[in-house]
């Protein structure tokens, strides 16, 4: 795309109603006429390239509505997991957008921009530490499955909800807007792992009408876009390396973030930036192999 459209196109988003757009596509996901929820499972499907094969059923009767196919589960096995315990498990289908090592607190983005881990997150208590640390950005595009998983397992420490912007999570914008990652809706989850924290974070988009985990539900669109933040008790939410931790609508972006130390810096034959990637593959290898 030549640079001056991206420019047009990443603008015009400033200018666009974010949220009426995607209110109007969260109510037309969730229409059940069955005609209508029918013609978008096949249409939308069919057009940004879905492996119907994959999902548990590949039959649009089978699913209420559009939004209840979009987070469909996948047939057994369809993603087996990397069976070394040293393995730090990629969280989702998608492409690695960047990755890398912090600097200075800072996280790069793309085109010579980056932003601040603690703008990210919120100011949580986990900047600290994960100051330093190995990030990864993963960009889930409409056809990928859009459930995330866990990279190890972990226990929930904290859950912040953060209102934001809805610019949308393409490459082409991502190029374009200086900071988006920390100007979006996000969710950031903080969980206690063998190596320290880890910050898994979803981003919403413009489109991406929902956010989900499995401990609290739906978390957006929200009654109030304030800040909330939700801690919870040792051992009160704990899950399992490979297990299902959220669920997006439409496509969007989780960020992976690990303190430092926490993976080996041998990062052969492992993904890069612009490599597609799928649920339960190694995105690098821990220093201790025993957070199974």
């Amino acid at each position: 795309m030549p640079p001056w459209i991206e420019h047009m196109l990443a603008g015009l988003q400033s200018v666009l109603p974010q949220r009426s757009l995607t209110a109007a596509v969260h109510w037309l996901m969730r229409r059940e006429t069955p005609w209508l929820k029918n013609a978008l499972i096949q249409g939308v499907g069919n057009s940004v390239g879905v492996n119907f094969e994959e999902a548990r059923s590949a039959d649009p009767d089978d699913y209420r509505h559009f939004n209840e196919f979009f987070t469909r589960e996948l047939k057994p096995g369809a993603r087996p997991l990397d069976p070394d315990p040293s393995a730090l498990l990629c969280p989702c289908d998608g492409r690695v957008s960047e990755w890398g090592a912090m600097q200075a607190g800072r996280i790069y983005q793309a085109k010579g921009h980056d932003y601040s881990l603690s703008a990210l997150l919120a100011d949580d208590p986990a900047c600290a530490a994960l100051r330093g640390g190995t990030f990864w950005t993963l960009y889930l595009s409409p056809k990928d499955y859009h459930r995330v998983h866990m990279p190890v397992t972990g226990m929930l420490e904290r859950m912040t909800y953060v209102p934001g912007k809805l610019y949308s999570v393409a490459p082409y914008t991502v190029r374009r807007v200086p900071g988006l990652f920390a100007l979006n809706e996000r969710v950031v989850s903080i969980f206690d792992t063998e190596f320290g924290p880890m910050a898994v974070v979803l981003v919403g988009a413009m489109l991406v009408g929902s956010m989900d985990t499995v401990w609290a539900g739906t978390i957006t669109p929200a009654k109030e876009r304030v800040i909330a933040r939700h801690r919870y008790a040792p051992g009160e939410v704990t899950l399992g390396r490979g297990e299902e931790m959220g669920r997006f609508n439409m496509g969007s972006t989780v960020i992976l973030a690990l303190p430092p130390g926490a993976v080996t810096p041998d990062h052969e034959g492992l993904p890069t930036p612009g490599d597609p990637v799928r649920l339960g593959q190694r995105l690098a290898t821990l220093t201790t192999s025993d957070d199974a």
